[in-house]
């Protein structure tokens, strides 16, 4: 009896042992700020299983249900910020996040999990739609500290592509009525190589959607809103789907105001002081002429230099231009005034000497 109890014990206690052992395999020793702890290996997961199961045989040159239907695209913008609008390039620089909703029958699985949120290293491994920007004349990715890239697959197939993109965007401004002009910039996207019967684009229900606009480096312009369209263009390569948002922008007055309107209205108030000044005081009238008309041709040239050299007449050149009449014509009027003044004095002084040698001489000859 006492012979069976021990042995007993010894097989519970090289149990315990056995046990100990397993569980230190199990865990591997990892430095924490110098202190050093026991934390679990990795092995493969579920995951990687349906990842692997996925990409075998996934041929990432084909579009999803190619030869059968259109590959149908939903997109979505976030508005990071917009500005600055540059009028002497007529483009403007905006900061998106862009998002990308289609289907890949191939891509289904089967899981507990129904979402598998991934980032850029799988971007490469499946097909992404070639969206580009129509109307961009340089778009940068954010690559820092890692590709701002994000990619979202559902259970069903349903795959979410996002990213961050800076774009400087062409948006040509109608300066007719500048300083008090509108605008609409667009910035239009649509698929390089595929046409209207390969892949459709659509706006998701919540299609443009806009930050904080405390932020935005509008400078000189108000932001009034936004619309967005759809439409097809027809090339020689085939029909394509081009997706647009127009941003509404509104200039601000308060910077022209204080730099243009103000100093040439004040100029003109000036160049009529000369009114008040004794018109025989030649050269204080006339070197006023000169100094308002001097500064307001200065005014004039500084007022375009924020304008890109358009052929046409703006708001503020009319303006400009009534004011430098003004001054103008204050001068004029005052050299106008001197010439005949001075005229009609010189005739009033000849007068007078021809009368006195007249007088002269009927008194010399009534002497003799």
């Amino acid at each position: 009896m006492c012979l069976s109890i021990t042995v007993f014990v010894l097989l519970l206690y090289s149990a315990a042992i056995g046990n100990s052992k397993q569980e230190e395999e199990d865990y591997e020793d990892v430095p924490i700020n110098k202190t050093w702890v026991l934390s679990p290996k990795v092995y493969e997961s579920d995951v990687t299983l349906i990842l692997n199961k996925l990409l075998q045989g996934y041929d990432n040159k084909l579009r999803p249900d190619i030869g059968v239907r259109p590959t149908v695209i939903e997109t979505a913008v976030y508005v990071n910020s917009i500005g600055p609008v540059d009028p002497i390039n007529m483009e403007y620089t905006i900061d998106i996040f862009f998002a990308q909703t289609w289907y890949d029958s191939r891509l289904k699985f089967n899981s507990s999990m129904k979402l598998l949120m991934l980032n850029s290293n799988m971007v490469g491994k499946i097909w992404i739609p070639d969206t580009f920007f129509r109307n961009s004349r340089k778009s940068d990715a954010h690559w820092i500290t890692t590709p701002n890239r994000l990619l979202r697959l559902w259970s069903n197939g349903r795959v979410m592509y996002t990213l961050r993109l800076t774009i400087n965007a062409e948006c040509y401004l109608k300066l007719h009525n500048f300083p008090m002009d509108e605008h609409s910039c667009p910035l239009e996207f649509s698929s390089y190589g595929y046409p209207k019967n390969e892949i459709m684009y659509r706006w998701q229900r919540r299609a443009v959607e806009v930050a904080d606009q405390r932020y935005w480096r509008l400078y000189q312009f108000a932001f009034v809103g936004l619309r967005n369209t759809s439409d097809v263009a027809h090339t020689q390569s085939g029909e394509y789907v081009i997706m647009t948002i127009f941003f509404d922008l509104s200039r601000r007055m308060g910077y022209f105001t204080i730099q243009t309107y103000i100093p040439c209205s004040m100029i003109v108030v000036l160049s009529w002081v000369s009114f008040w000044i004794n018109k025989d005081a030649v050269p204080a009238r006339t070197s006023l002429g000169i100094t308002t008309v001097l500064t307001m041709t200065t005014l004039s040239t500084i007022s375009r230099k924020s304008l890109p050299k358009v052929s046409y007449v703006t708001a503020m050149d009319l303006f400009v231009s009534v004011c430098f009449i003004f001054t103008f014509a204050a001068l004029m009027e005052y050299g106008t005034l001197h010439y005949f003044t001075s005229n009609r004095q010189t005739k009033k002084n000849r007068g007078k000497q021809v009368k006195s040698k007249s007088n002269q001489m009927y008194l010399y000859s009534a002497k003799y």
